[in-house]
């Protein structure tokens, strides 16, 4: 295949665990009802998708000591989900978010394979960490690991769970494990039988240069955000270019970045639809909550529509709890009042301008070009779409846009295979005989 026609992969976010959600459009659904879950996914998979995968928070969030429920407060947990899901699809991947700071790699890898088993092979997880104590005070062991720690456990969690689904042979064979290592100590014996794509596809989710080099030397598939093709191009190449210290091949990673969309019958009525969408998501209360969370302060004060604060921000600040914390407020602050000052922008303006996701936006041809652009410029394998409506916001796209990528010859007109690793084009892994 030349470069033009290089294969995208897709995958669709169930939405709702940030801002992205437009709760106020009346076909906004349920964002616990299975029918939501099961409507998305098999949208996901009418559409020839790769994947449907569902994100997790393990505490609900909360902002000045109240519990933050503009965006979504509490959803099942995702591989119970998963589970139910594999019964009313046939060939769509189910990818899984849990968190290796607060599990066990026994009992994850034993879920995990269970529904490798139950849908045919198509399971994947979406390795993340946390060094949140306000997460961990829900967990036993509390927040007690260091953030320079938490790829240090997540890698020899996913090389123990590894070990544990390689202690079961290709011909259903039981072999005894045994791991000993500075996070765990265990042996024994794993009672479900080896994964029809030889195991879960494994997902990694991270920008940071720890996380990108965890990705290179163990995930099958990077699940990352950038803003423009030239950004992309520059994570593609850093993230591809240190595959070879593995003994990995550049195909071996799937770089997938979370995206959104906004499809109208013109170019200009997707722009203007667009806009649209933004407002709504960030109406004046969740600006001024979306400056606090920089801010780290109390701005309840301040006029959405009015100027940005001229005080600092609070970088020690304890308001948000459960977020992931802004790592340069400082930093952040001077950038949103220089596009302030530069744009003449008010606080809800800003916030609309500044924190909008990577988005393709215009007719279904310009989409179906620009998502090309992207692959065949090496800024991307595939997307992890992020519709903005739950259950229905990726109908339109598989109806308009789907077809015309299959026309363009970049996207499947048939699933090729069965399991998820033989959608993403990936090797199945080599027995090791249960070695590490």
């Amino acid at each position: 295949m030349s470069r033009g026609r290089k294969r995208i992969h897709l995958a669709a976010h169930f939405p709702g665990v940030n801002s992205t959600t437009v709760w106020a459009d009346p076909r906004s659904g349920s964002q616990i009802d299975f029918s939501s879950f099961e409507h998305l996914a098999r949208t996901a998979e009418r559409g020839l998708f790769d994947f449907f995968f569902l994100a997790e928070g393990l505490r609900l969030r909360e902002h000045a000591g109240r519990i933050h429920d503009l965006d979504v407060v509490g959803r099942p947990e995702s591989i119970t989900v998963l589970n139910a899901l594999a019964a009313v699809t046939e060939r769509l991947g189910l990818a899984a978010t849990v968190n290796a700071t607060f599990n066990e790699p026994y009992e994850l890898a034993r879920r995990l394979a269970s529904l490798d088993q139950l849908s045919g092979g198509r399971a994947a997880w979406n390795v993340v960490t946390s060094s949140d104590a306000f997460t961990g005070e829900n967990f036993r062991r509390g927040g007690y690991l260091d953030r320079a720690d938490r790829y240090t456990r997540a890698a020899e969690f996913l090389c123990t769970v590894r070990e544990l689904w390689d202690s079961r042979t290709p011909d259903g064979g039981t072999l005894p494990f045994a791991h000993s290592g500075p996070q765990f100590r265990i042996e024994g014996e794993f009672p479900v039988p080896r994964s029809p794509q030889g195991q879960p596809v494994v997902i990694q989710a991270g920008d940071s240069d720890e996380g990108r080099e965890f990705a290179a030397s163990a995930a099958d598939v990077i699940f990352t955000r950038h803003s423009t093709l030239e950004a992309g191009r520059a994570f593609y190449a850093d993230v591809k270019g240190r595959l070879a210290r593995y003994g990995r091949d550049p195909g071996d990673l799937k770089i997938m970045p979370g995206v959104t969309y906004v499809i109208g019958d013109t170019d200009a009525d997707a722009q203007e639809r667009a806009a649209e969408i933004r407002r709504q998501q960030v109406s004046p209360q969740n600006a001024i909550l979306a400056l606090e969370q920089v801010w780290g302060r109390d701005l309840s004060g301040y006029d959405p529509d009015g100027p940005l604060p001229d005080v600092d921000p609070d970088p020690d600040s304890t308001l948000v709890q459960g977020r992931v914390r802004v790592a340069d407020p400082v930093g952040v602050a001077r950038r949103w009042r220089a596009l302030s000052e530069q744009k003449g922008l008010s606080i809800r303006q800003t916030v609309v301008e500044s924190t909008g996701r990577q988005s393709f936006v215009g007719s279904p041809a310009t989409v179906a070009a620009a998502l090309e652009e992207f692959t065949a410029e090496e800024a991307a394998d595939g997307f992890i779409l992020v519709p903005h409506l739950t259950p229905g916001g990726l109908d339109d796209f598989v109806d308009r846009v789907v077809p015309l990528l299959q026309e363009r010859g970049v996207f499947r007109t048939e699933y090729e295979g069965t399991t998820l690793r033989s959608h993403l084009g990936l090797p199945e892994p080599v027995w090791k005989g249960g070695t590490p």
